[in-house]
């Protein structure tokens, strides 16, 4: 069964400003940063418990090859995944969890 993705407005801007800031550098970059991204939302979609939780009900998976973790919830009743924050890990960890 595959759940559905939902986005917090904070993960949506995270992550833009995250490819925005790799498209200064590389396209190349920006499309590995994308599809690590991808890949990652794609394996939650099926197995959102196959990570621990890390605060409350908050759980994350973190990115091979970038400084980044997914942070997010999900709710098993109405199948669904909430994407919190794509969280860059020198980012102020008080932050990390914030449920809006």
């Amino acid at each position: 069964m595959s759940y559905l993705i939902a986005y917090q407005q904070r993960a949506i801007t995270e992550y833009e400003v995250a490819t925005a800031w790799y498209k200064e550098r590389s396209i190349q970059a920006t499309e590995n940063f994308e599809t690590a991204v991808n890949e990652k939302i794609n394996i939650l979609r099926e197995y959102p418990k196959r990570y621990r939780k890390t605060y409350k009900e908050f759980r994350e998976i973190q990115l091979h090859k970038y400084p980044f973790n997914i942070i997010y919830l999900f709710d098993e009743i109405k199948m669904i995944i909430i994407i919190s924050s794509i969280y860059h890990h020198k980012r102020n960890p008080k932050k990390k969890y914030k449920k809006l």
